[in-house]
């Protein structure tokens, strides 16, 4: 009797044997007459040759987070889990994407990554091969340090708008998610809460010195920590210099009005001119002030010598609305009357280009006198404009003279027109920070409370910035 589940397994092991060699033998096909014979068995040392499956399929996306990159000019591109999230350039704001199609191209090691530009609408598409690339960028778009030229992809990023850049990719492992470990409770606490949201901006500096119009309509000019409110009649057309020691206005005496200065360091006015005149905008170099002069029925385009007001002598005859800055020491840039457009002045009074503020605007904003437009500190390409929207979105109130402001960016060489979303603010008198990287303006609320705003130039981090309005920066 012990002796029987012993017996029971062998025979039951014997009849899974057969029942195996039986189906291995009718699974194998007999060969036909026209057909080599059967390999022998291979002798004991010899690898056995394996059935072939079917082949996978290739992934039309490669899986894993990347980042693209090229120089002249400096830019790069990520590539996320569902396709290209973020376009930057040097000297420009960053361009948000809206991921699409993914194909794959004629190899396996080749895909396009299809995207749409979030701010204009434009096509962009990222192509994409797994083969060995060199180049002399230092990947410097990205926070990390430089890997030596070598990478393992080729990549190349057309936009509709911008055109076509080619360079290099790698595995960017400092874009991988966090995993996380902690318990489920902690992940549902975490889904309430909507994450806020990071700049692209690590590095800037706010400004240092700055002059705006405070609650009580007084000049104020802030250097440092140190604020000094102006003495005398309230001013407009506030012009810091660029060393942040002085600052040119212009004020109203009556029926004649007068450009001024004031001396930070001795803390006195003194009068520059007196006419008709206004406007005036200190020289990239501190050398020169140009300024409005109404004269023959017309504000022409005047300047004057920083330390010698009385050599004051016209550049142009031509009607003007305003001074929008400079762009270079030689070169003012204006905006004219007739017709209505913006242009580079250089010393002869001719333009040496021009556009059209219908052209500036767009569609979506209102091309009238009152815009204003500001050059990046570091890339003539870029304006910061002010304007009156032409259809207010939702939420922006509609407080200066039924109009609501709102600023954008404009690129002369593409024609890339970007809004800078501010909520609930009609925002006019944008100014660029000395860095490039912030955005100061005035912005009104629903209850037409004015006050002065900061942003960084990807629309993130926005704060009252100070208790005044039409603040322009020193430096």
């Amino acid at each position: 009797m012990p002796q029987r589940p012993q017996i029971h397994i062998c025979l039951l092991s014997l009849a899974l044997t057969s029942v195996l060699v039986s189906a291995s033998a009718r699974g194998q096909a007999k060969p036909s007459p026209n057909q080599a014979a059967p390999q022998q068995t291979p002798t004991q040392g010899q690898p056995k040759s394996l059935p072939m499956g079917t082949p996978a399929p290739h992934s039309t996306h490669y899986p894993i987070l990347l980042l693209g990159f090229g120089n002249q000019p400096s830019w790069s591109v990520r590539i996320g889990l569902k396709g290209p999230e973020r376009f930057d350039r040097e000297g420009y704001p960053p361009i948000p994407l809206e991921p699409g199609e993914v194909t794959q191209e004629a190899t396996p090691e080749t895909w396009s990554y299809h995207a749409k530009d979030s701010a204009t609408g434009a096509a962009v598409a990222v192509h994409l091969s797994r083969e060995a690339c060199t180049d002399a960028t230092n990947d410097t778009l990205t926070t990390t340090p430089p890997l030596g030229g070598k990478y393992s992809f080729k990549i190349s990023i057309d936009h509709a708008q911008i055109g076509s850049l080619k360079g290099c990719g790698r595995i960017a492992t400092e874009l991988f998610p966090k995993i996380n470990n902690r318990p489920d409770q902690d992940d549902d606490d975490a889904k309430k809460k909507p994450p806020v949201p990071v700049s692209s901006v690590i590095k800037f500096q706010s400004p240092i010195v700055v002059a705006y119009v405070n609650a009580t309509q007084q000049l104020a000019f802030k250097r440092g920590s140190i604020v000094r409110t102006i003495p005398g009649a309230a001013g407009d057309d506030l012009s810091p210099s660029h060393d942040g020691k002085r600052l040119v206005f212009a004020r109203e005496e009556g029926a004649v009005r007068a450009i001024s200065e004031y001396d930070y360091d001795s803390n006195n006015v003194k009068e520059l001119l007196r006419g008709d005149i206004r406007n005036p905008v200190w020289s990239p170099d501190d050398s020169r002030v140009a300024y409005l002069n109404h004269q023959g029925g017309k504000w022409q385009l005047w300047a004057f010598p920083a330390n010698d007001p009385a050599k004051a002598a016209v550049i142009s005859t031509d009607g003007f609305e305003s001074i929008q800055g400079w762009n270079d020491p030689r070169t003012v840039l204006a905006l004219t009357s007739n017709p209505a457009a913006l242009a580079w002045i250089g010393e002869d009074g001719k333009p040496t280009q021009t556009l059209p503020l219908s052209d500036l605007c767009g569609t979506d904003f209102v091309p009238g006198p009152r815009i204003t437009v500001r050059l990046h500190p570091t890339n003539p390409d870029l304006v910061l404009v002010s304007a009156s929207f032409a259809r207010p979105p939702a939420g922006v109130p509609p407080v200066e003279n039924g109009q609501a402001g709102g600023l954008f960016f404009f690129e002369f060489r593409s024609r890339r027109r970007a809004v800078l979303t501010i909520p609930n603010l009609s925002a006019t008198e944008g100014e660029w920070s000395r860095d490039g990287f912030q955005i100061l303006f005035t912005g009104t609320d629903s209850s037409r409370r004015k006050a002065t705003y900061r942003v960084f130039w990807d629309a993130i981090g926005l704060q009252k910035y100070v208790a005044g309005t039409s603040l322009v920066v020193g430096l």
